[in-house]
């Protein structure tokens, strides 16, 4: 649809009847924004709780038989709330008495789970005039549990546009039993995407309440510049490495539409925010890097095996190793003669005395080693292809902290480069490089 808008509100952005107010603002400030996507109410403050937490531990309560109107009195005042003082009609305590009841009933722990993006999508379509449109009758999952991308794309392309203004609960749909289902947490990104790919939006915005994308972690670099422009592939790799804010499953479906994304802060509209663009967008800051991101905890095996090259399937008994006890490899750097497997501690566990037994008996190799405490850090950005001197400024920055690389990789795409190090040196590696490539604005 030509100019169609599609915004989803994150939960602190609808976390009481001030931020909805703010909410309400955004979106008739631009009537081509047609179609809203909200959470469930989030934290107010640090000592708060999330709506959808206290639904689920009423359930918890009631698969047990136990009381829940303690709890679910807690979630009754923060919606009873939020009507009183946006003075709605809407009779919200026989909406709730209907979802306690049916909780106690035993209803699942997906519907309990979804029911504070369904209020929260009543009740804001209700304070905008808006149509409200349940997501079990647009978002389909299969017999199985699976997401069903064309039954639901299907649906949305049918209903969405016979409507001029709507609200959709996030995070949920059904099956086709009517059974609600569940994505994972941080859902309601997911079906923001599906509801700007099946109505062909002109641009998806995520309203939250960081204002984008910041270059490093601002819990290990002091104010880190935001990022302005990023491709969907440079936020899938800073994503993969733990930088927060959006649902890495997000981009899917808007990616393959080309829908740019644009990331807001719900509190501070003015901020410029991050634009999700397209791989295909033309760079224009090449020479230097988008962000920088990272994750502890990995162990590094690396086995030694002369002539490990002419050794025909040697990479398959050792890669089926770590398939049959149900391991994912990070990274595989490798040379000649040697292979280091990167792997995330927390798969290894108790296994690691029985893949290295495994590895001796089927790879037969000269030797194996183990490096726990590892970190990987990856740099990203497309302005780094092709550019000469990307790597030795990485690499200098590290040498003048006094941080020793453990591994290095490189993808074919030149998209990143990640290093290894020891997860005592993360922060001060992360806080390194970030300082290599933004000393010079800092001159200026």
């Amino acid at each position: 649809m030509k100019d169609v808008m599609v915004a989803k509100f994150g939960g602190s952005s609808l976390a009481d009847s001030k931020q909805f107010n703010k909410v309400k603002d955004i979106i008739t400030s631009n009537t081509n924004r047609r179609y809203i996507i909200p959470s469930a109410p989030g934290k107010r403050h640090k000592g708060d709780h999330k709506i959808t937490d206290l639904l689920f531990m009423c359930y918890q309560l009631a698969s047990h038989k136990l009381n829940i109107d303690e709890v679910f009195s807690i979630i009754e005042t923060r919606f009873c709330d939020i009507c009183r003082d946006l003075d709605l009609s809407l009779d919200i305590a026989g909406i709730l008495m209907k979802i306690k009841r049916e909780i106690q009933e035993g209803s699942s722990k997906d519907y309990a789970g979804s029911r504070g993006e369904y209020l929260n999508a009543l009740i804001l379509s209700s304070y905008l005039g808006f149509e409200f449109i349940d997501a079990k009758d647009l978002i389909f999952f299969d017999d199985k549990g699976q997401f069903d991308s064309m039954a639901t794309e299907k649906k949305i392309a049918t209903v969405l546009p016979s409507s001029s203004y709507a609200v959709i609960p996030g995070f949920y749909g059904a099956k086709p039993s009517g059974e609600i289902l569940t994505f994972s947490r941080g859902g309601s990104d997911i079906t923001g995407a599906l509801i700007a790919s099946g109505v062909h939006a002109s641009i998806y915005e995520n309203w939250t309440d960081v204002s984008g994308f910041l270059m490093a972690d601002p819990n290990i670099v002091s104010n880190p510049k935001e990022i302005e422009v990023i491709t969907y592939k440079e936020l899938r790799e800073l994503s993969y490495m733990g930088a927060p804010v959006l649902h890495e499953e997000s981009i899917f479906p808007v990616k393959a539409k080309r829908i740019p994304i644009c990331i807001k802060n719900t509190n501070a509209i003015d901020d410029v925010g991050t634009m999700i663009v397209d791989d295909l967008s033309p760079v224009n800051y090449s020479g230097t890097i988008t962000g920088i991101a990272g994750k502890k905890d990995f162990t590094v095996i690396s086995i030694e095996k002369t002539l490990m090259n002419s050794d025909v399937g040697f990479m398959r008994k050792l890669i089926t190793v770590f398939e049959t006890n149900d391991i994912a490899i990070e990274h595989m750097p490798s040379s000649i003669d040697s292979v280091s497997l990167i792997i995330s501690t927390e798969l290894l566990h108790s296994k690691l005395k029985k893949v290295l037994e495994e590895i001796r008996i089927y790879c037969k190799p000269d030797s194996i080693t183990c490096y726990p405490n590892m970190a990987l850090i990856a740099v990203v950005g497309r302005g780094m292809i092709k550019t000469k001197g990307i790597s030795a400024k990485i690499f200098t920055a590290l040498a003048y902290s006094g941080i020793n690389i453990r591994m290095i990789t490189q993808g074919s795409s030149e998209l990143n480069i990640i290093v290894g190090v020891q997860n005592a040196d993360y922060e001060g590696a992360i806080a390194a490089i970030y300082e290599a490539f933004n000393q010079e604005n800092k001159e200026i």
